[in-house]
């Protein structure tokens, strides 16, 4: 049966999962993607989604070390240069919600995407969207923690007045009253 037909996907486990984003600052393309033998799965994410899911996967770390506490630390080591989205960069989709869980038998995070389909022409009802589960170690998930951080961050500055992203031929800012900042 074809992963399609039954709407999952899973890479059970990754042998690399990372995030990055494509195209200059205030044009950048994000992107989650898991890589297990010869099938890699890319998914377009939201900065903003990006930025939740590391905290997201950060915190639930936390609280898995927290109930099992014999666990060993998991990593903060990461190679940027092994961290990169590896082309070709072909989405399936773009994602909806993530879902977190743990593995304590194989010791093993899972991210769960779901997608979230437009209705087929002439539903209400929207179809079931694709699920892409992404199972990684403890250390793999740190560094893509550590690595989202790095590459949300590289985005453009923010205005010093209202907090909003400048665009390098420069900013509108509100609290200025729409003089260029």
């Amino acid at each position: 049966m074809d992963d399609y037909e039954n709407r999952e996907i899973e890479l059970n486990p990754v042998s690399h999962i990372t995030a990055d984003a494509i195209g200059p600052p205030g044009k950048r393309v994000f992107y989650l993607q898991g890589v297990s033998d010869a099938k890699t799965v890319t998914l377009i994410i939201e900065k903003f989604q990006l930025q939740t899911l590391t905290i997201g996967i950060d915190q639930f770390m936390a609280e898995v070390q927290t109930r099992i506490p014999l666990l060993r630390e998991a990593s903060d080591e990461y190679n940027e240069d092994q961290m990169h989205i590896l082309p070709p960069v072909e989405p399936l989709f773009r994602v909806a919600e993530f879902g977190l869980s743990y593995d304590g038998e194989r010791d093993l995070l899972g991210i769960f995407a779901r997608e979230v389909p437009a209705p087929p022409e002439g539903s209400d009802e929207p179809e079931e969207g694709i699920v892409v589960k992404l199972w990684c170690t403890r250390d793999q998930a740190r560094a893509l923690v550590n690595w989202g951080i790095e590459v949300a961050s590289r985005g453009r500055p923010l205005c010093e007045q209202c907090g909003e992203p400048m665009d390098p031929e420069g900013h509108f800012c509100a609290r200025k009253n729409g003089h260029k900042y």
